[in-house]
């Protein structure tokens, strides 16, 4: 069933949240309507790239099962669909700002400075992440996609350092299934006791 799910349909299940936000956005008569989109997008982006991440170490723990398969196929939907969030978390942060000289001052925070951070990592990402590109860059687009990790991070500290790191917790929870995989995959790949190998 998951082998015959048309991408088109994946699109749209990706693209339901920002429907609703468009709608939102469309409709309300509220001034500061950016400022609740903020948030919403910047959540929906960090979810879906965990996702992204998560489709490889799913993979090798779940050797033979169709879902982890179907991921790995499918990722680069889900990792564009994490861009496309964080696109649009940008520019309603940069709306409600509305003035240079506070986003220019906002930088010196650590959490906006490992957000915009995190955006720059993302652009080449986004702008290779065809397959044209993929065949013109060969081995050095699996070594560029490797960056993502460090996008990842620097996400996880943006989202924990709100608010003076006072409410951490919601990212910690959502990226912790991520963190627990990636450490698994670095144990299979590093760390495991190996036949004829010394332990």
């Amino acid at each position: 069933m998951l082998a015959r799910f048309s991408p088109y349909w994946l699109w749209l299940v990706l693209a339901l949240p920002a429907l609703g936000m468009a709608y939102e956005l469309a409709t309300s008569v509220d001034p500061k309507v950016y400022r609740s989109l903020v948030h919403p997008t910047g959540e929906f982006s960090a979810r879906f790239l965990i996702i992204t991440l998560m489709a490889t170490p799913l993979m090798m723990l779940l050797r033979g099962w169709r879902g982890p398969r179907w991921l790995l196929r499918n990722r680069r939907y889900f990792g564009v669909a994490s861009f496309a969030y964080a696109a649009a978390h940008t520019l309603f942060y940069v709306l409600n700002t509305a003035s240079m000289d506070k986003l220019l001052s906002d930088l010196t925070r650590f959490d906006i400075a490992a957000g915009w951070l995190a955006f720059l990592i993302f652009l080449p990402l986004a702008a290779t992440s065809y397959d044209g590109a993929v065949r013109w860059m060969g081995p050095r687009w699996k070594m560029l996609q490797r960056a993502t990790y460090a996008a990842a991070v620097l996400t996880l500290l943006h989202w924990a350092a709100l608010h003076n790191w006072a409410h951490p917790v919601p990212a910690l929870i959502q990226f912790a299934p991520l963190a627990a995989l990636s450490a698994w995959r670095l144990w299979w790949n590093f760390l495991r006791p190996r036949p004829g190998l010394p332990a």
